[in-house]
């Protein structure tokens, strides 16, 4: 109970960050909006191709190439706009005004970086899928699942190391999960209980009401409350987004420098920054 508490606390903190600074909520929404335009412009000519009966294997192909570059077109908007998110939430937690436009503009810097980091996730979560559609049932499903969980957390710390360190996809992903390791416990608790938080108060009402509101189509109620529904999916997701990353950047921070930056204190993230072997991180005070 003491840790699902103190996944709460930081939660906690990460949403008085976000009210102190609201602007930090845009930067999930542009990439939302960017990925499913970017996503529409290559996968509707793509369903066409594959749709189309008459299509020989070039177009089948084609339709799959389609596909593939909406899938790393949508990775690449969502890496960009979290890059410019990190960047203006380690500004914010040290008190500092952010605007959007410093954000964009910080993460164009880090544009190659992203690029090659985008390529790299987009293979993870293809021969994620592909090992779901290959092993058909319960249990392709279940390997396919612990392989994306394995794959989110030693990548959790990604993207600021992206945004302040500028490394390339090797060394991102060595970072990331070297900090995973040396400071094992703090993104299982942090991601876990921030998303959970999440989804109860916001996703599954959401969820519940579009479904009622489903159910009593085409009555104007339903639309209302399945509009109401989607609604609060929606801000459910950007709330949901956001706070993982100004509580990534915090962790970052804390388990790279050994600095508790922000309305986070030092005690509330050294409880859940443990080694391997269970000792507390030590102070650096």
């Amino acid at each position: 109970m003491s840790r699902f508490r103190q996944g709460l606390e930081l939660a906690g903190v990460s949403w008085r960050t976000i009210r102190a600074d609201r602007s930090l909520a845009a930067f999930p929404v542009l990439g939302g909006i960017s990925a499913v335009a970017l996503t529409a412009a290559f996968v509707i000519p793509g369903l066409i191709l594959v749709a189309d009966d008459s299509a020989g294997t070039g177009l089948l192909v084609a339709g799959i190439v389609l596909f593939a570059i909406a899938a790393y077109l949508a990775a690449f908007a969502g890496i960009f706009f979290s890059v410019a998110l990190a960047t203006c939430a380690n500004r914010s937690l040290q008190g500092e005004d952010t605007t959007v436009r410093e954000g964009i503009t910080a993460a164009r810097q880090r544009i190659p970086q992203i690029a090659g980091w985008a390529l790299v996730t987009t293979t993870v979560n293809l021969i994620l899928r592909t090992i779901e559609a290959r092993f058909q049932g319960v249990g392709g499903t279940i390997v396919a699942a612990l392989g994306g969980l394995a794959w989110a957390l030693v990548t959790f710390l990604a993207v600021p190391v992206i945004a302040f360190e500028g490394t390339g996809p090797w060394a991102t992903l060595k970072r990331s999960s070297g900090l995973f390791r040396e400071r094992w416990g703090q993104q299982v608790v942090g991601l876990g209980i921030t998303s959970g938080v999440v989804s109860l108060i916001g996703l599954l009402p959401g969820i519940a009401l579009v479904v009622i509101g489903v159910a009593m189509l085409p009555s104007a109620g339903g639309i209302v409350l399945a509009s109401i529904g989607a609604i609060i999916i929606v801000v459910a997701m950007v709330l949901a987004s956001t706070l993982s990353q100004i509580l990534a950047v915090a962790l970052y921070r804390f388990a790279a420098e050994g600095v508790a930056v922000g309305p986070f204190t030092e005690a509330q993230l050294q409880s859940v920054v443990r080694r391997k072997g269970g000792a507390e991180a030590p102070s650096t005070v």
